[in-house]
């Protein structure tokens, strides 16, 4: 009886150990599904991070709804005076900063003292608060603030002006660059109206992400006698072009390239979604377009009355 008993048990043994055949099996099987899942919940990660950044632009577009509804016109670019010499002299803030009490933001609204310039000391805290809603989730940024510098004429800088907060979002200054006052929805002491907008608000872009790798953004507004160049900050892979004040909060399409492209200024748009861009339109939807958009097409979308492909 014992014999036997002994005998079923080593019996029983046998069967339920692993060989070393089975044991490199399974771990190859194992292997194998790893690596199917892995891309899959990346590829999931980045369409949660898309989409987040696009809810982001929405949050914009309806505090731009709001603030028309409320003021009878769109924020201005920026706000800021002029000296006979063409200098702006400020105070410079934004139109996302002037939109704050449409985002849930009172209380950092009530922190700013907008008659002072933003390199005010009495606007030295507010204006290095980072706006949780204004940060695109795909950009890992290690530099929440950057400076805002005085630079000479191949961008080296030449003093410090103060620090403000990081915004992956900036606003439509239009077409180009090149002309005094925008061709789009933003550029400065610009209050323009639905009615401005000619083109329609459901084709008119309104603002776009923008990088950290391209470029410094801000909600803040244009910080008077900055200049922005792309800093050997890692990764930065803006063409090296000196830009005014105004491309802290406004970007153009003015380049003959699409969104996303690697010959981007540092005042276009750029985002880390792929093969794209979210933007958000002057009517509040949201749409993704993609870097291989007819660039005609893409550029009457920047301006509000070009009057592109209306007839």
């Amino acid at each position: 009886m014992t014999s036997a008993l002994r005998s079923n048990q080593q019996y029983v043994t046998k069967q339920s150990a692993f060989t070393l055949v089975e044991l490199l099996v399974a771990i190859t099987i194992i292997g194998l599904l790893i690596a199917l899942l892995v891309p899959a919940l990346q590829a999931a990660r980045n369409s949660a991070r898309r989409a987040q950044c696009a809810n982001n632009l929405k949050g914009i577009g309806l505090a731009l709804q709001s603030f028309h509804a409320a003021k009878g016109s769109f924020p201005s670019g920026y706000v800021s005076g002029v000296d006979p010499s063409g200098n702006e002299t400020g105070p410079g803030w934004g139109w996302l900063s002037l939109s704050l009490t449409y985002m849930d933001q009172s209380p950092l609204a009530g922190m700013i003292d907008f008659r002072q310039p933003i390199e005010s000391s009495a606007n030295d805290v507010a204006r290095t608060r980072l706006i949780a809603n204004l940060l695109c989730p795909a950009n890992e940024i290690s530099k929440p603030t950057w400076p805002t510098e005085v630079r000479d004429s191949t961008g080296e800088p030449v003093s410090l002006i103060c620090r403000v907060a990081f915004c992956a979002y900036v606003g439509m200054y239009g077409s180009t660059d090149t002309t005094p006052l925008g061709d789009g929805i933003f550029f400065r002491n610009s209050r323009i109206r639905v009615r401005d907008v000619t083109d329609g608000t459901s084709r008119t872009i309104a603002a776009g992400e923008r990088a950290y790798v391209l470029g410094d953004g801000t909600w803040v507004g244009a910080v008077s006698g900055a200049s922005m160049f792309p800093d050997d900050y890692s990764a930065k892979i803006a063409v090296e072009h000196l830009k005014p004040a105004s491309a802290m909060v406004l970007g153009h399409v003015g380049l003959g390239n699409g969104p996303n492209s690697p010959s981007s200024e540092l005042n276009q748009f750029y985002g880390l979604h792929g093969n794209g861009v979210n933007f958000v339109f002057a009517d509040g939807h949201v749409v993704f377009l993609a870097s291989t958009i007819d660039y005609p097409l893409y550029q009457s979308m920047a301006t509000r009355a070009g009057g592109e492909g209306l007839h």
